[in-house]
């Protein structure tokens, strides 16, 4: 506990409620060699700072150490989560946000904050995470080696395609599945690229972003890069057809019935896999709203994949907007399912079947 968290509520009734010594000081004359930070610091497994306050964040993010809890930060090896909590306008500070940003880019892991009423009256970004949602969060979070050092590449989201300076043609994804599939690989050990859609969720930490808007922008996005990654995962949700013409000034209500002209876009997936320097691994998507076996069977033959994971959508059981879903995940004499479940779970399931299953290529392939 620092000094300003004894100031709401002390440390002996934190031991009494845990049973466990509490640490307030720098340099703890009870301990045998007077270094308790460093022995906390090699002790745990993980470092969670919750409340983490602006002055820490700060200390944090400069590395100053003149306290017990900074100086811990800055000795532990092991990974470090913190809890923001603070007034709605000291988070939205330009300097807070750089400062999360800094530690982002250290490898640490931002729980939250929240929105809500504040204890200062106010309203806004800034509440601590719910305890139970952060506890959830700290032992969900397992990393494997899974994908060790490989280089995914994933699509996510929608595409818009526009029809004039304030319309477009677009779908209801909304990009979670991609995005957890990229937390997913990133916690298996992979270096993940993630080309996205316009989306309303932040990409994970330590992954690349790549932003577009259309099927184009995306396909060249994709298309330079393939040849350079070892897994491809194709989950956006690429618009089919995009406008022939794109009109410079807005379309005026007129006619009773209006047509607008479509043109074929090109498929991302079909062209990634005829690459001479094709991936390794190539993973496609199909949402069905019926005969979901037969389409995704057939996409897998036609696109030659090495992997399809298909979900209904138009159903009341997850897809779209959602954040739960299931999976049946086929491959060539090889079939999956995967219960509904939320998201980032399922995430972890299918980045496991993707890293056995080209495991088990890369064997048949070598024993050939």
């Amino acid at each position: 506990m620092t000094h300003s968290a004894m100031q709401f509520i002390s440390a002996l009734t934190f031991q009494a409620l845990s049973g466990n010594p509490v640490a307030t000081e720098l340099l703890d004359t009870d301990e045998e060699n007077a270094m308790g930070h460093i022995n906390l610091a090699r002790w745990a497994d993980k470092v969670l700072i919750a409340p983490a306050t602006a002055n820490s964040i700060a200390k944090f993010s400069y590395g100053l150490a003149d306290d017990l809890l900074s100086t811990l930060y800055l000795a532990t090896n092991c990974p470090v989560y913190i809890a923001p909590a603070m007034n709605q306008a000291m988070w939205n500070k330009t300097v807070t946000q750089e400062n999360i940003q800094r530690l982002k880019s250290h490898g640490v892991h931002i729980i939250g904050p929240e929105a809500g009423n504040q204890a200062c009256g106010e309203t806004g970004l800034g509440r601590m995470s719910e305890p139970a949602f952060i506890c959830a969060t700290l032992l969900n979070n397992t990393n494997t080696s899974d994908l060790l050092d490989m280089n995914v590449l994933i699509s996510a989201g929608p595409t818009r395609e526009p029809l004039d300076p304030v319309r477009y043609i677009t779908n209801r994804s909304s990009g979670k599945m991609g995005y957890a599939l990229a937390k997913a690989a990133l916690n298996a050990g992979a270096n993940v690229t993630l080309v996205s859609g316009p989306v309303a969720i932040d990409a994970p930490q330590k992954t690349e972003l790549i932003e577009v808007e259309t099927a184009e922008q995306m396909y060249h996005a994709v298309i330079s890069r393939a040849n350079k990654c070892d897994i491809y995962i194709g989950a956006a949700a690429v618009a089919d057809y995009s406008p022939v013409t794109l009109n410079p000034i807005k379309i005026k209500k007129q006619a009773e019935n209006s047509t607008i002209t479509l043109q074929k876009t090109k498929d991302i997936l079909t062209e990634v896999s005829a690459l001479k320097d094709r991936p390794s691994f190539v993973v496609g998507f199909a949402a069905e709203t019926d005969d979901l076996e037969h389409y995704a069977k057939h996409k897998l033959q036609q696109k030659n994949l090495d992997l399809i994971a298909a979900n209904w959508v138009g159903k009341k059981q997850g897809g779209f907007n959602s954040d739960q879903n299931a999976l049946q995940v086929y491959w060539n004499c090889g079939h999956k399912t995967l219960e509904m479940t939320d998201k980032k779970k399922l995430a972890e399931q299918l980045i496991s079947l993707i890293a056995e299953r080209m495991n088990e290529k890369s064997t048949v392939k070598n024993s050939g």
